[in-house]
């Protein structure tokens, strides 16, 4: 039977994390470990975990004397991997039944595969469910193996963005190992990253199934960040690419051209909040948001956006507001 361990951060959702270590135990045909990290939370995290520990021998529950960062509390449970595959689950996310062994099953039939993931659910306050965003397909129809540049290409078409649902991202431990854990440098983009990293080093499984629910709610680390920070969203992105590029030279060709073809979506995607934050009457946001996306790519002033964007900085902030509604008319004529 094969191994997965599961590491479940835990942070201020231990009102969360019966239900997640419980739809892990719950997996069948899997031989399973538990590991539940408390970073120092002020709830009732601890009562809960030494409970689920207590209650069932696969579980092991840790607590931090100080509050360490997830960053931290990944790499922590990295280091204590021992299974032939591993997921990383947030404590306020779950698996649904069989998630573990149609990963594991898949990644078996193929040791060129670094990780694989599927499908996902997304449970919002009102209990309604909706299908997460893959950049695929969404259910999946069958079962599917890209290849490294394939699962590149996907992130580089929907944005340069995170396209991995990652509750559902199961792993080769050995692999893991030998790449190492997440960047501290990327807190915010450190998954991006890390699902380029391993696709430069083997294949991406796609499962054709849902298999994990995530839970979107507002204590979200992920919403409450990009809600609120544009330029710094752009700014960690643009780091995950620049980290995977010099840290997998060596088994990319032409790291050049790939690096301009992942960095170009932040550049269009910059134009487009600059144009937002000027709508809102953010001048000083948009100016740093149309800087930083002619940092990235100087061929993004040749667009139709960076044009509109040029002729509303132009006219001002007030005359571009009035003619807002010919300017967006105009605009959907040509695009």
């Amino acid at each position: 039977m094969t191994s997965v361990d599961v590491i479940v951060p835990c942070y201020r959702y231990g009102h969360y994390l019966r239900a997640c270590v419980e739809s892990v135990l719950a997996q069948a045909d899997v031989q399973l470990r538990v590991l539940v990290i408390d970073d120092e939370s002020p709830d009732n995290t601890p009562e809960v975990g030494e409970q689920l520990a207590r209650e069932d021998a696969r579980v092991t529950f840790r607590r931090h004397a100080a509050n360490k960062g997830h960053i931290a509390t990944y790499n922590e449970g990295i280091e204590w991997l021992a299974a032939k595959y591993f997921l990383l689950l947030s404590a306020d996310d779950y698996l649904l039944p069989g998630a573990l062994a149609r990963a594991a099953a898949m990644m078996d039939a193929d040791d060129g595969i670094s990780f694989c993931y599927g499908d996902a659910l997304e449970l919002h306050d009102d209990a309604s469910l909706v299908q997460a965003a893959t950049g695929l397909p969404a259910p999946a129809m069958q079962a599917r193996v890209l290849d490294g540049r394939e699962f590149m290409e996907i992130c580089r078409s929907n944005g340069t963005t995170n396209t991995v649902p990652t509750p559902t991202a199961v792993v080769r431990t050995s692999l893991q190992k030998k790449l190492g854990g997440y960047r501290p440098e990327l807190p915010h983009s450190g998954d991006l990253e890390m699902w380029l990293r391993l696709a430069a080093h083997g294949r991406v499984g796609v499962v054709a199934a849902n298999q994990a629910v995530y839970r979107r709610h507002g204590n979200n680390m992920s919403l409450s960040y990009y809600a609120d920070h544009r330029l710094a969203d752009l700014r960690q992105r643009l780091a995950a690419v620049d980290w995977f590029c010099d840290s997998c030279a060596p088994v990319l060709d032409d790291v050049v051209a790939l690096r301009r073809s992942l960095a170009g979506p932040l550049a269009r995607d910059a134009v487009h909040r600059a144009s937002s934050a000027f709508n809102d009457g953010k001048l000083d946001l948009a100016e740093r948001l149309g800087e930083f996306a002619v940092e990235v790519d100087p061929q993004v002033r040749k667009t139709l956006p960076w044009f509109v964007l040029a002729i509303k900085r132009r006219l001002g902030h007030r005359v571009a507001s009035a003619l807002m509604p010919t300017m967006g008319a105009l605009r959907r004529m040509f695009t």
